[in-house]
């Protein structure tokens, strides 16, 4: 009777268990699936704000800037102006195998500054230089007949992601017969909210007028950057023009951009420039 009853507690726990086997991941999955479907739920993800790595803050983007321009710009004056076609013509150019500057044939894209926005936008920039006394007043307003734009992209190769575009408005090489004074020449602009990163610009001001370390200063705070402190160069023949004064700000990482407030003379063009 014993050994009959043992059996019997065999058998049903070998149905049970086989049962269980067949029916229980079904009725697991039911279960499970009516505390998730119809509610909300919240997890905190361990790549919370992975996001936003690749958001570059303003000295980012002027050191990434800075070391793609570096290698390709050019003083604006009568004796290199022609050599602009030719610096143009090429629209890929990498520069110390690391960072490229890129002509932008996709176009904008989301709240980029567009093709038929970008004038606009130059002219409230150029507004603003004046406001804070950076160019001179009697600065003209650029116009789409008379002038060229171009969007690039400054890439850091290593890290594609890390990249900056800019809008290039250029006072256009079809003009050589128009008068420059108090005209824009070439400038830099953000293409997201137009700031501009460089600028050469005729002016009817002399060297001995114009007031570097306060245009620095007035530029840092319209930039959104630290206060820049001043930085001397061993190498005499770093600018064409003897009318310069250089400033150094911080980059990515242990990096540096140099910005350069400059003159030339005969022209009267005033610069910012920036550099590695």
């Amino acid at each position: 009777m014993k050994k009959s009853t043992i059996n019997i507690a065999l058998l049903v726990a070998a149905v049970l268990i086989m049962a269980a086997s067949i029916w229980g991941p079904e009725l697991l999955a039911e279960y499970k699936d009516k505390t998730v479907l119809d509610r909300i739920s919240t997890q905190t993800s361990e790549t919370e704000g992975a996001g936003y790595r690749y958001t570059l803050s303003r000295n980012e983007k002027l050191f990434i800037l800075s070391k793609c321009l570096s290698g390709q710009t050019l003083p604006e004056s009568e004796q290199n102006a022609l050599t602009r076609e030719v610096e143009e013509a090429s629209d890929y150019q990498e520069l110390e195998g690391t960072y490229a500057f890129v002509v932008n044939h996709r176009g904008p894209t989301g709240g980029e500054i567009t093709n038929e926005e970008i004038f606009a936008k130059c002219n409230e920039a150029l507004l603003a230089l004046k406001e804070l006394e950076i160019l001179p007043g009697t600065l003209k307003d650029v116009e789409s007949k008379g002038y060229e734009a171009v969007l690039y992209s400054a890439i850091d190769v290593l890290e594609p992601r890390n990249n900056v575009a800019v809008w290039k408005v250029s006072f256009s090489m079809n003009n050589r017969n128009l008068d420059r004074t108090n005209r824009l020449i070439d400038a830099y602009l953000d293409a997201d909210d137009g700031k501009i990163y460089e600028f050469y610009a005729r002016t009817d001001k002399k060297w001995e007028e114009i007031d570097a370390d306060g245009l620095i200063e007035q530029w840092s705070r319209y930039m959104g950057l630290e206060s820049p402190k001043p930085y001397e160069t061993d190498n005499p023949l770093s600018e064409a023009t003897p009318y310069y004064k250089k400033y150094v700000f911080s980059g990515a990482g242990d990096g540096r951009t140099i910005v350069t407030v400059g003159f030339y003379e005969g022209i009267n063009e005033l610069f910012l420039k920036i550099s590695k």
